[in-house]
């Protein structure tokens, strides 16, 4: 049995693996990783693309940034029991573990104060019909296949929250944030669902 070790504790805040940092996870039959939440993000994305998730078991040694500890207390790291979760994918290739966030284009510094126009539905329900500040969206690992979302219409002022396996959106072009990592270009279409026919082996 093939065991691979990715060491990626180096990477800075709002970074991702490079592909070559990652790849060789493809091939593995036993996954350990050390790093963020990016870091184990990047995994299950090659894992996912080389149809393996359900077959390896991936290890997980958090950073210790707020974000890392936060998902390792809902993921039960060092309780020592193999679990097989759900996985909240995009359309665009990647995976999402602990926060996502759809915002106005920029570069993310005074987000709250742009708007942006958008349509956005939660499963069957439509969230969002116009100009709102950000939509936040997070795996639920208490539940199975659910993601909440949070959608700030305004600064300063209640939010609406949705639970449900998918979220679409169609807007203007908007600044897409995944678990820290902004997303390389600006987008007027995503999609974040937890899908039901995927699932990921975590080895805690």
């Amino acid at each position: 049995m093939s065991s691979v070790e990715l060491d990626l504790r180096r990477l800075d805040p709002g970074q991702a693996p490079r592909p070559g940092d990652v790849a060789p996870a493809a091939d593995a039959d036993r996954v350990r990783v050390r790093g963020p939440i990016p870091a184990l993000a990047a995994v299950l994305a090659v894992l996912l693309k080389a149809g393996r998730t359900a077959e390896v078991p991936v290890a997980w040694e958090p950073a210790d940034d707020k974000a890392s500890g936060g998902l390792a207390r809902s993921l039960g790291i060092g309780s020592g029991e193999l679990r097989s979760l759900s996985l909240v994918r995009d359309d665009h290739g990647g995976v999402l573990l602990h926060h996502g966030r759809i915002e106005a284009a920029g570069d993310g510094r005074r987000s709250l104060s742009r708007r942006l126009g958008l349509q956005a539905h939660h499963d069957d329900i439509k969230v969002a019909d116009g100009e709102v500040t950000r939509i936040d969206v997070r795996p639920d690992w208490e539940a199975v296949d659910t993601i909440g979302v949070t959608v700030m219409l305004q600064p300063l002022r209640p939010t609406q929250r949705t639970s449900g396996r998918a979220l679409q959106v169609a807007s203007d072009p908007a600044r897409i944030v995944r678990d820290g990592v902004p997303y390389p270009r600006e987008v007027s279409r995503w999609t974040w669902y937890a899908d039901d026919r995927v699932r990921w082996r975590l080895d805690p």
